[in-house]
């Protein structure tokens, strides 16, 4: 009777493993799916291209390249990069909120000169 015990539980076992891979499945994927969004922005003088002219609400991840001759930062959502060196980059994650964002230079004259911009958060 001991083998058929044993051979009924490690069945009950198998049953509940695959309920539960079931069940959790959907949330591990929905958590790794909101991941935030991730957008390029091209620095030269005294310009930005941003990759995404809009992005959904959230958590948002710019990758700066400054591929200009001079030292630039980025700055948007209350946060800024450090100064960024020609040929270098920089990563910088905010959170923003639906309505417009407002980005630019920081360095001095940088945004009067056109390093200025919004990004539309929907």
């Amino acid at each position: 009777m001991l083998p058929l015990s044993l051979a009924a539980r490690l069945g009950s076992a198998a049953a509940l493993l695959a309920v539960v891979g079931v069940v959790a499945g959907p949330a591990l994927g929905a958590r790794t799916h909101a991941t935030g969004t991730a957008v390029t922005v091209t620095a030269t003088e005294f310009h930005f291209k941003l990759s995404k002219t809009s992005v959904p609400h959230g958590s948002v991840t710019f990758t700066v390249v400054n591929k200009g001759k001079l030292p630039h930062d980025f700055k948007i959502g209350g946060k800024k990069t450090p100064l960024i060196k020609p040929g270098k980059s920089a990563k910088l994650t905010v959170t923003l909120k639906k309505g417009k964002a407002a980005y630019l230079c920081t360095v001095a004259g940088h945004a009067a000169a056109g390093m200025k911009g919004t990004l539309t958060v929907k």
